[in-house]
């Protein structure tokens, strides 16, 4: 089964291929994985712009699709026409999508992908449509399964991609991404339980604030790290 899996929860536009074999114990295999990042966009305001994000979102994932499909060499170009009337109605909050969609449609012909899967949440609303909207028209066009994702489960399991050993339950999961820090006891795979979690911000969000007040540079966490290593204790 190969897998094509999107990601726009925030303000970066991703975009991976994975081979999977093997039936109770599958193995995987990244076949590409490809990050636009809008930090240099959103430095100015110290924080990331909900709407500017999704407007990025709609110029970038047509891009990173093309890198991603030529990374895993599965991009192909057309011969004939693309249809599909089911597409403008998809995509008609999205503007500059329908139109690079459209275009990528009509040049290339469906890849040897099995399912797409897709960012549904936690994350920043319009961000999360335009990844939603995207992953429809894609699944409408070339009649493919779509599989709805939590990201912060895909923290989870992002460890065990490559792992050959065994996995022992229960375990306990950390959680420190960007807008969530928590600590989650993990009974099985898919059964979950949040033993803890910040109140307010999480420990990404005080370290963009924290850097704000002491007038460094968006995003605050790589500043600081990098100040920090400036110092180092001697016994």
């Amino acid at each position: 089964m190969i897998i094509l899996s999107i990601e726009t929860s925030c303000d970066d536009t991703a975009i991976a291929i994975v081979k999977v074999k093997g039936g109770k114990k599958p193995q995987f295999e990244i076949l590409s994985n490809v990050v636009s990042s809008q930090i240099k966009i959103h430095r100015k305001y110290g924080g990331v712009y909900p709407t500017l994000a999704k407007r990025e979102h709609q110029k970038n994932l047509v891009s990173v699709l093309i890198l991603a499909l030529e990374e895993s060499k599965l991009l192909k170009k057309s011969e004939g026409e693309f249809k599909n009337r089911l597409l403008e109605k998809i995509l008609e909050r999205e503007p500059i999508l329908l139109k690079r969609t459209k275009t990528f449609l009509k040049k290339y012909i469906k890849p040897e992908v099995d399912l797409i899967s897709v960012t549904i949440g936690p994350g920043l609303d319009p961000c999360l449509w335009t990844g939603v909207n995207f992953a429809k028209a894609l699944g409408c066009s070339w009649d493919l399964p779509i599989v709805p994702v939590n990201h912060v489960e895909a923290h989870i399991f992002a460890n065990f991609i490559q792992r050959k050993s065994k996995v022992f339950f229960p375990a306990l999961a950390l959680i420190v991404s960007g807008g969530h820090t928590q600590l989650i006891l993990m009974k099985e795979f898919g059964q979950y339980k949040i033993l803890g979690e910040t109140r307010d911000d999480a420990a990404g969000e005080c370290f963009d604030k924290g850097a704000k007040i002491l007038g460094l540079k968006y995003p605050g966490g790589p500043e600081i790290e990098t100040l920090a290593s400036e110092f180092s204790t001697k016994s």
